[in-house]
């Protein structure tokens, strides 16, 4: 009969390396020193996001990574970790760990992995300070509307002054032919 601790470790393993499978990118977070009202709050973020924290001995990490290309992430590793798994959008999930580490002085990110890269602190810094998806649709839409209220505005303006000379002309020669009757 196998120890219960072995078959927990196993199950988590395997949690992990499915997990793996699922997503594109992966967050490591330290989290000592948190209450549980608060990791419940993060957590209940990053499920608006699609993305998930899955706490896992540091043990177990390591024995996941180990002898794969991603080994050498595993060393970042300290003091009590979890894993966030992402499945949709990356940024939105950089911006809430963000935003959390700013309220909670113990929660800390360590580091991630996006598309088998390795990502460090600056990196995950640097996706959470761009705008999300939506604003970035909206300036694209912008961009291309643009051009196009340029040529509205440009060809409406010509046509404006066009009417005024006509106008013009009419009453140039509505005034000539006033003083004919005269």
């Amino acid at each position: 009969m196998e120890k219960i601790g072995r078959l927990i470790r196993e199950n988590s393993e395997n949690e992990i390396r499915k997990n793996l499978k699922e997503v594109e990118s992966v967050f490591v977070v330290g989290y000592s020193g948190l209450s549980g009202p608060a990791m419940n709050s993060l957590r209940h973020s990053l499920k608006t996001n699609r993305s998930n924290l899955f706490m896992v001995k540091n043990s177990v990490f390591r024995r996941v990574f180990q002898g794969s290309e991603l080994a050498e992430f595993s060393k970042i590793l300290q003091g009590p970790c979890g894993l966030v798994f992402v499945k949709d959008d990356i940024l939105a999930t950089c911006k809430v760990l963000s935003n959390f580490s700013k309220e909670h002085e113990t929660f800390k990110i360590v580091g991630g992995i996006l598309k088998n890269r390795i990502l460090n602190k600056s990196d995950i810094s640097i996706l959470a300070s761009i705008p999300g998806k939506e604003v970035l649709f909206m300036k694209i839409v912008m961009g291309l509307k643009s051009p196009v209220y340029g040529l509205v505005g440009v060809l409406s303006n010509t046509l404006k002054k066009f009417v005024i000379v006509l106008d013009q002309i009419k009453n140039k020669k509505g005034g000539e032919n006033g003083r004919e009757k005269d």
